[in-house]
């Protein structure tokens, strides 16, 4: 980058980024922050800008366009629930955390589920993860090809199981809700109306533990091909 070729000269002028003391890694906490609280609609290069305090083309110095800067929010998600696979001598408990870390995080950013579900993971930093998550798997028994469908599997469904949750949540009474299903025929459906009505089965937070838990036990009879 630019700012690198004037480093350590004296007298050099220093790029608007640099006097702002701008970084990719602020960049991306700013659009993160305008994401949070305007939707992804309120993220664009002028937005983030004035934000940051910057003209719009200084951000191209460290996002060169918008789809890279989507995918360094999808990357923020991700690495945040990256360390519990890093190192871990037990497979289980590692997936269990970084399932369990995945959702919590797209549940406090519930404006990038749209991107979180449509954007493969092709940062560098991402592929660091992926990597290091594979060679955790594979160090624990698993094939190379059994290791990325778990690592696939438990990302997805924790992707799916946010979306459903937030959806929810913007709606608590639409068809399909706890509170919905409570006021069915109680003679026709009997066992579904009783368990939304006495909150048995319907816990997501449970529901998703209960899902990734069978999830590991069928893994440690699949882990080879």
């Amino acid at each position: 980058m630019g700012r690198h070729l004037t480093a350590g000269k004296p007298g050099a002028r220093r790029g608007r980024g640099e006097r702002a003391g701008l970084s990719r890694q602020r960049v991306l906490d700013a659009a993160l922050d305008l994401v949070d609280s305007g939707g992804l609609k309120a993220l664009t290069m002028r937005s983030l800008g004035e934000r940051l305090g910057v003209e719009a083309m200084t951000l191209y110095h460290y996002v060169p366009n918008k789809d890279a800067l989507f995918d360094g929010l999808v990357e923020q998600v991700l690495r945040a629930a990256a360390p519990a696979m890093d190192g871990s001598a037990n497979w289980r408990e590692a997936l269990r955390e970084y399932a369990k870390a995945l959702r919590e995080g797209l549940l406090r950013h519930p404006a990038l589920l749209p991107l979180a579900a449509s954007r493969p993971a092709v940062t560098q930093a991402t592929l660091d993860d992926i990597e290091t998550s594979l060679r955790m798997l594979t160090e624990n028994g698993f094939s190379l090809g059994r290791a990325l469908h778990a690592l696939n599997a438990v990302s997805v469904f924790a992707i799916g199981h946010a979306i459903m949750e937030a959806q929810l949540v913007t709606n608590p009474h639409e068809p399909g809700s706890a509170a919905w299903l409570a006021d069915l025929d109680t003679e026709r459906y009997p066992l579904i109306a009783a368990a939304a009505r006495d909150r048995v089965g319907v816990n997501d937070e449970e529901r998703f533990a209960f899902a990734i838990e069978a999830m590991l036990r069928g893994f440690e009879e699949l882990r080879t091909d």
